[in-house]
């Protein structure tokens, strides 16, 4: 049995369990981390010694890094359309899954999300929210230009990439800010919520963050 150690609300879980699910993969999930705790215990950092979550063990091994357990997953139970055997295939969509992490994440997760939701609102620096989802503009439309005109960034069928780069979308689209204007990132989007397995495992209530 898959063991993945993390709480549902982080969206780094969220990714890798939504991965094991798109695979049909049996796995149970251990809430860990945020309001759980038990990630700064010895314990714990005997098995990620950064002290996060998702750890995931699998096939003997202890994984870390939720990108990288994607990857991993894709390369060992993944078919062709979720990981593609080719890396001149590959590359393309790995390319953009690499960047959500290096680029969109800061941009987002670390100067909008977070500001907001877990800052208490008479605490909050607006000036500065309001630079940062101004720089984010800017970002989501580098996106808006790799976005497929349909489909998913694994041609019919999603793939690796998919996982990495949708899951978040939820709370970007989810949240109330000044959006900039990206309709092909928006029915991308559309297109992933119908899906009953980013559903379950990526539109997860978050409200347990907030800090009003």
């Amino acid at each position: 049995m898959i063991t993945v150690h993390g709480r549902a609300t982080s969206s780094n879980v969220q990714m890798v369990v939504w991965t094991l699910a798109e695979l049909r993969l049996d796995f149970q999930r251990h809430d860990v981390g945020g309001a759980f705790g038990g990630n700064t215990t010895p314990e714990f950092k005997a098995i990620n010694p950064n002290g996060l979550v998702p750890v995931v063990e699998i096939d003997g091994l202890t994984l870390w890094e939720s990108a990288a357990i994607v990857r991993y997953l894709g390369a060992k139970y993944g078919e062709e359309s979720f990981w593609p055997a080719d890396p001149a295939s590959r590359a393309p969509v790995d390319k953009w899954a690499e960047w959500i992490k290096t680029t969109f994440v800061p941009a987002f997760l670390t100067g909008v999300f977070w500001p907001l939701i877990a800052t208490p609102s008479a605490n909050r620096h607006q000036p500065t929210i309001d630079a940062n989802v101004e720089k984010l503009k800017g970002v989501v439309a580098i996106l808006e230009t790799g976005v497929p005109d349909d489909g998913y960034f694994g041609g019919t069928n999603v793939c690796f990439a998919d996982m990495v780069i949708g899951t978040y979308l939820f709370r970007y689209f989810d949240m109330d800010f000044d959006r900039t204007e990206t309709p092909k990132l928006r029915t991308y989007y559309d297109r992933l919520t119908q899906r009953p397995t980013y559903a379950e495992h990526v539109m997860v209530n978050y409200d347990s963050l907030r800090k009003l």
